[in-house]
């Protein structure tokens, strides 16, 4: 069973507190929720204003169907983010 994983690194210089940056990621977590088959959260950099990392798991029937997924995820991520997403990784695993 496959199981993808996406890393969204985040830059957020017009937040000015934690509140502001998480009410940003919570929009943009359940906007890619609402599209996708995908679990969110808010993974590192907890405590800094303009910085944060989410992580994104999925679970598919097969490689290729999460690859279509993935890439459509990411997609998706830059349109909402824009300039604000900075860089991602995705990694795929097999769970027996």
């Amino acid at each position: 069973m496959p199981i993808v994983f996406c890393s969204l690194e985040i830059h957020l210089p017009n937040s000015h507190s934690l509140k502001a940056k998480r009410s940003v990621l919570r929009k943009t977590a359940d906007r890619l929720r609402s599209r996708f088959n995908f679990s969110i959260s808010e993974i590192e950099y907890q405590d800094l204003w303009q910085r944060a990392r989410l992580g994104a798991v999925s679970i598919g029937p097969s490689r290729k169907d999460l690859e279509r997924l993935s890439e459509k995820f990411i997609r998706e991520s830059e349109r909402i983010l824009g300039g604000d997403l900075v860089r991602y990784e995705i990694d795929f695993f097999e769970y027996d």
